[in-house]
């Protein structure tokens, strides 16, 4: 898998993350689930939110590192040239 296509994808499961996170909130604060369902409505969002974060933030932090290593060789690449 090319660099281009992991980064695209990294990307993709932050989107699924950011998304899957705003939805578990809505079900909490703004659908009022538990009130409505139970303990069932609460843990219906609570494990939208914890599937959000698994999906956002470890993806964010390899996303991190991999523009950082990409920018230190431009720069690497910029001082042999220059």
């Amino acid at each position: 898998m090319t660099e281009a296509k992991l980064i695209t994808l990294l990307k993709i499961a932050i989107g699924i993350g950011l998304f899957l996170l705003v939805t578990g909130y809505s079900m909490l604060h703004v659908f009022y689930l538990p009130e409505k369902m139970g303990v069932a409505g609460m843990v219906l969002g609570a494990a939208c939110i914890a599937l959000g974060l698994i999906f956002s933030l470890p993806t964010k932090m390899y996303l991190t590192f991999l523009l950082v290593k990409r920018e230190q060789e431009r720069k690497k690449q910029k001082s042999d040239n220059g």
